[in-house]
């Protein structure tokens, strides 16, 4: 062990279990993809280190209020990850090559990086674990599930897929790195570009998940876009001549300068149109059109700096009313030649009924819904909930508001569609 820590040995109480648990929180928070990553190099078998993994943060949520909490969480928690590891592969081995081999891992010593010229530890472990080898959406989510500690159910709203679709892709991904012998190390240098694609997606999506979580009782997780933001200045100044890295960032900020109006006092989600301006963090949106306008003369435009081009016209329009819906609708037209996927046809269709009316943003949406294309995504629903309410189609608007209650995963956002059901029903 490593000493004791804030709570020191044998404090008990609420006081000190809400203590240990915010400590626990924490150090999944700073520590978990450092844990996983040494196990996974150390043992070779991801779905080991993970369950070692965890079985390290439940012992620390019962020893720590007794032992207190470690000067060194991670080192406490990797060690005692480590053991499980050994334990479990002791049990499990078989002759002398593999007694050996466990008998070697007891005296890993922590992470010994080569010269890649990366400057982040956190930022190491998503450039390694995003293989060429792999296809791009599986590195992106088996990254996110190991080192960022995002569940598989997030994972998969994230990707519009199912669970068990999301579940059976990791599994596959785990068996092809095991199956070809995919060494899990950092590349050197001049083999980095090739990864650079998926770690951009691992950020976005981490970003994403901050931004509006996709499930649970709060909307924004700050803790995971203010990492994301901050691996992405990492990235865009270890990558300078990267435009799409930078298009990211300054994706990433102008979205953030928003964040503190989003919710009001109670919790409940401010739409744009209703949101303070005033309170937007305006350094942070100079910032951004400061990076995007550098991104943009490079002449090489992506579906970050498209998207960045999108967030700097909201953040940029003094007044909701202000806002320039045509030219969002044509960012989304070229968004779409870049990623063309059914949710940028739908943000498309939204600001088309915001450019030339709810009737042509509504005929847009009927299309998607008749497709099939987002069957189960409550934003389809509570898009054409709300084009129908303008359009003064009130029982319309009432059952699609219902069907988007049903498929809503985040309590904030059930409160708000409860409440324009209620407005167009009159109750």
């Amino acid at each position: 062990m490593t000493g004791r820590g804030v709570t020191g040995a044998g404090v008990t109480g609420a006081g000190a279990t809400t203590e240990v648990e915010a400590a626990v929180a924490q150090a999944f928070r700073d520590e978990w993809g450092q844990v996983v990553a040494t196990l996974i190099r150390v043992t070779g078998d991801w779905d080991l280190a993970e369950e070692c993994a965890q079985d390290a943060f439940a012992l620390a949520l019962r020893r720590w209020p007794e032992d207190g909490v470690p000067r060194r969480p991670g080192a406490w928690l990797t060690t005692v990850a480590r053991n499980r590891a050994v334990d479990r592969l002791r049990r499990e081995a078989v002759g002398a090559a593999k007694l050996r081999e466990v008998a070697a891992m007891s005296y890993e010593p922590g992470p010994v990086w080569e010269d890649d010229g990366v400057p982040d530890d956190r930022l190491r472990l998503i450039f390694t674990c995003c293989h060429p080898a792999l296809a791009l959406e599986a590195r992106v989510a088996l990254t996110l599930r190991t080192l960022a500690g995002l569940t598989t159910a997030e994972i998969a709203r994230a990707f519009l897929v199912g669970e068990q679709t999301m579940s059976k892709r990791l599994l596959r991904a785990k068996q092809k790195i095991r199956h070809a012998g995919i060494p899990y190390r950092v590349p050197p240098a001049h083999l980095l570009p090739e990864r650079v694609p998926a770690v951009l997606a691992v950020l976005y999506l981490l970003f994403s998940e901050g931004y509006s979580a996709t499930a649970g009782t709060d909307l924004l997780r700050r803790d995971l876009s203010a990492e994301a933001i901050r691996l992405a200045r990492v990235l865009a100044g270890l990558m300078p001549d990267e435009p799409e890295a930078a298009g990211l960032l300054a994706l990433m900020l102008l979205h953030d300068a928003r964040s503190a109006t989003r919710l009001d006092a109670a919790g409940d989600l401010v739409t744009l149109e209703e949101q303070d301006r005033a309170l937007w963090d305006t350094a942070a949106i100079t910032e951004g059109e400061e990076l995007l306008g550098r991104a943009l003369r490079r002449g090489h435009p992506g579906p970050y700096q498209v998207q960045a081009a999108i967030a700097a016209c909201h953040a940029t329009a003094t007044e909701a009313a202000g806002t320039d819906w045509a030219q969002i609708a044509a960012l989304y037209g070229q968004l779409a030649r870049f990623t063309p996927s059914a949710v940028v046809e739908l943000n498309r269709a939204v600001a088309v009924g915001m450019a030339a009316g709810p009737a042509a943003g509504l005929e847009l949406v009927e299309a998607l819904r008749d497709s099939g294309a987002l069957a189960g995504y409550h934003l389809l629903p509570a898009t054409r909930a709300d084009l129908l309410r303008r359009l003064g189609r009130a029982a319309e608007a009432a059952d699609a508001y219902r069907e988007a209650l049903e498929l809503a995963a985040t309590d904030t956002e059930r409160r708000y569609l409860g409440r324009r059901l209620a407005e167009v029903t009159g109750s």
